[in-house]
């Protein structure tokens, strides 16, 4: 089982074991709601992905996009956009090992930062 949650531990996560798209996100949301240059995205699908502890604050960031979050520290946990149905977009780095899962593409390079360097 992969685990996860924020820093505080008020919310825990599992997903259930398999292997999964890792991405790199440019867009301006994921920077601003992130306060990070980028933010890195584990895909997994909807039914793969279980709150175990506690309840997320939601964020409606866009018409397509909930995101998701501890009220308590802030740490953002989770991202379901309406244009991918079935996919839930876990943050690679609210994982417990979020060293098992480097990103494997970047998306929204349109976007990124000029004094980024490029991402895989």
């Amino acid at each position: 089982m992969i685990e996860g949650g924020c820093f505080c531990g008020n919310i825990r996560y599992t997903v259930d074991p398999g292997d999964y798209l890792v991405a790199n996100c440019h867009c301006s949301m994921c920077r601003k709601t992130s306060a990070a240059a980028f933010v890195t995205w584990v895909v997994v699908p909807e039914s793969a992905f279980h709150y175990v502890k506690g309840e997320p604050q939601i964020l409606n960031s866009s018409e397509h996009g909930t995101r998701y979050f501890c009220s308590s520290c802030g740490t953002p946990l989770a991202c379901i956009n309406t244009t991918h149905q079935g996919i839930v977009d876990v943050t690679s780095c609210s994982l417990d090992a979020p060293e098992d899962y480097p990103p494997t593409i970047a998306v929204h390079e349109d976007t990124r930062l000029s004094w980024l360097a490029r991402s895989p």
